[in-house]
């Protein structure tokens, strides 16, 4: 019996997009989803009311490394779990842990068993491997727990990146061990996404794909994108995998993305996607809107009392000025994140909401044209 279940509802003719829902022990969620990025166990600048009940987020990403080292799994394991230690009622994802772990240059060593790196807190050593990841991850609690991959820097050779791309096979092959011997023991439902890798080259990714589907795990991500390449390979490493990936299961790609990007993932067969642009973005004055980018700095918006989007109907647009925005921001005030970020999160989930109807409604290749005929308009 699978863990986590998926069921394709809708399905464009034209593309690889689909329209679904995923069924977890915290609940369904239709799909395609975009998931919001709470990295500690917290979307900066909101609480889990605003995201659960305004936003109407069904499912959230956190992070091993980080919860790893700080307060670390087992506190949280005697705290109830993830779940309850940041009273969020809905579904969990949590990252394996690696793109955080090989970011950290000179600080870790990696291994065919692991990897061995130095906490960015207070220089304390750890070793990742394929089953302690699982472990960390169960006493999260997680809904969908990812599989330890090394995600390698871009760019690199075809020569590391199989040997890069192998070693994460073989740790997708023992985490999927452990874990089924885990969960067999367990109460509670979960499930493991092993993750594509092979950099950009295509013949790696398909090769990785392939191998992947003797796990026969309840959903499949692909990883090592948005590590500095350029966008049109991104895509073109989810087109390598696309026929490869069971349809009858989620895929889920990691990192991604603008906003006019979100569609063309999805025409290529993507169900999840989490990214931290909308977010981060806000913090730094950057805000999405349906119309284009505002920066809100902009001298121009000191006295213009529309709000962010006129078309949006999030709290902050119809409660805020771009002139009472901009205020906060040159004035550093926390309020400023909060609003921000409501906002673009709203946007991000509101695009998510536009691509699904138009999916059911057999209407997205039109809607697809009109996105990237938008962007070649933006410049």
């Amino acid at each position: 019996m699978p863990q986590i279940s998926f069921e394709v509802v809708a399905e464009c003719p034209h593309t690889s997009a689909r329209a679904g829902l995923l069924h977890t022990p915290h609940g369904t969620i239709e799909t395609p989803v975009f998931m919001p990025v709470g990295t500690q166990a917290t979307v900066k600048g909101l609480t889990q009311r605003d995201l659960a009940e305004d936003l109407g987020v069904k499912i959230l990403l956190a992070n091993t490394y980080h919860l790893y080292v700080r307060p670390g799994h087992e506190l949280i394991r005697q705290m109830g779990g993830l779940h309850r230690f940041m009273s969020w009622p809905n579904a969990i994802l949590t990252d394996s842990g690696g793109f955080q772990v090989f970011s950290l240059k000179g600080l870790r060593k990696i291994t065919d068993q692991g990897v061995v790196f130095q906490s960015h807190l207070n220089g304390d050593l750890h070793t990742f491997t394929p089953e302690s990841t699982v472990d960390a991850q169960l006493a999260y609690g997680s809904d969908i727990l990812m599989a330890l991959d090394e995600c390698p820097e871009y760019p690199v050779s075809h020569e590391y990146a199989r040997e890069s791309m192998q070693r994460t096979l073989r740790w997708a092959r023992q985490a999927n061990q452990h874990y089924r011997g885990r969960v067999a023991e367990s109460p509670t439902r979960h499930a493991l996404f092993p993750i594509v890798q092979g950099s950009l080259f295509p013949d790696l990714r398909r090769e990785c794909a392939t191998a992947l589907l003797d796990l026969d795990s309840d959903g499949y991500a692909i990883g090592g994108l948005s590590v500095g390449e350029p966008r049109p390979l991104s895509l073109e490493m989810v087109e390598a995998t696309e026929s490869i990936l069971p349809r009858s299961r989620p895929r889920y790609a990691m990192g991604v993305g603008m906003p006019d990007e979100l569609p063309e993932y999805v025409a290529r067969g993507v169900d999840m996607m989490d990214c931290v642009l909308p977010s981060r973005n806000a913090r730094n004055g950057y805000l999405f809107t349906s119309q284009g980018r505002v920066i809100i700095k902009h001298s121009r918006y000191r006295d213009d009392p529309r709000p962010i989007d006129e078309k949006c109907e999030c709290y902050t647009c119809r409660n805020y000025s771009r002139a009472y925005l901009r205020h906060l921001f040159l004035s550093g005030e926390i309020l400023y994140a909060s609003l921000a970020t409501r906002h673009n999160l709203q946007r991000y989930l509101d695009i998510m909401g536009e691509i699904r109807h138009a999916i059911i409604s057999f209407t997205f290749p039109e809607y697809l044209r009109c996105v990237r005929s938008a962007a070649v308009d933006a410049g």
